[in-house]
């Protein structure tokens, strides 16, 4: 199993591939420094950055971006708006570009021949294929309520995307897009779905909500499961997550 840590987009991206050599990862490594120098938000010459500013239109811009913005646009019209590019009033659509980047990453991988691997950024986890072969990957979801301990470890074969949004790390960072307000209640939300993009971007957007109604929405929504933790460390979880957690 090749292991490899990479710095971008301001966080560190953990790989861990098998039966592959370090020169396997160059085209995925690649690829999230290219989405870096196109959507940070730190650095003044990013096409983002210059979009904001009204230095570059749309169309100017590669046509990355205009990608990355529709599908931020049907994540906010699938969540209410609880998922918005401008929730901290400029624009920003990393919600959305972190998980692409390691779902970008992931097919890169699979179409160079490496189906079995694991993507970590930032928290969030994209499992592809087996470590092993009988074996599975077991992704485990911090408790923001004990640093340093597990809430909960997700047993993942095949394609899995774990996610997480809450307050531990960076404070009360995400917004309530409605009101410009943090939301209260809830120390983390946690998805599981199959698709990292989408599963990051739609945890962002069920934090904002606020843990009743994410929960209300997560258990409608198909293809999606969760685990919320509480304010004051209570658990709650969707009908579906059991089957997909680890035996203790």
């Amino acid at each position: 199993m090749l292991g490899h840590t990479e710095h971008a987009m301001g966080t560190v991206f953990s790989f861990a591939v098998r039966d592959a050599a370090p020169a396997d990862l160059a085209p995925a490594l690649a690829e999230l420094h290219r989405l870096d120098r196109l959507f940070s938000t730190y650095q003044p010459l990013s096409q983002i950055s210059r979009l904001a500013r009204g230095e570059l239109t749309l169309a100017q811009c590669d046509p990355l971006v205009t990608e990355a913005l529709d599908h931020c646009a049907a994540v906010a019209r699938e969540t209410a708006g609880y998922f918005s590019v401008r929730a901290g009033g400029s624009l920003d659509p990393s919600g959305w570009v972190k998980g692409w980047a390691i779902e970008r990453a992931s097919h890169l991988l699979t179409a160079a021949g490496f189906p079995h691997h694991s993507l970590t950024g930032g928290g969030d986890v994209q499992t592809a294929g087996a470590p092993a072969p009988g074996r599975s990957w077991r992704v485990g979801i911090a408790d923001p309520a004990a640093p340093g301990r597990l809430a909960a470890v997700v047993e993942a074969r095949d394609r899995l995307a774990v996610a997480g949004s809450g307050t531990a790390e960076r404070g009360q960072h995400i917004l309530d897009p409605h009101t410009g307000l943090p939301p209260h209640g809830a120390l983390s939300v946690t998805l599981i779905g199959q698709d990292i993009a989408l599963t990051d971007a739609l945890a962002t957007a069920a934090f904002a909500m606020g843990p009743a109604a994410a929960l209300h929405w997560a258990e409608r929504r198909s293809g999606i499961e969760a685990l919320v933790i509480l304010s004051d460390g209570t658990r709650l979880g969707t009908s579906g997550l059991t089957a997909l957690l680890a035996a203790p």
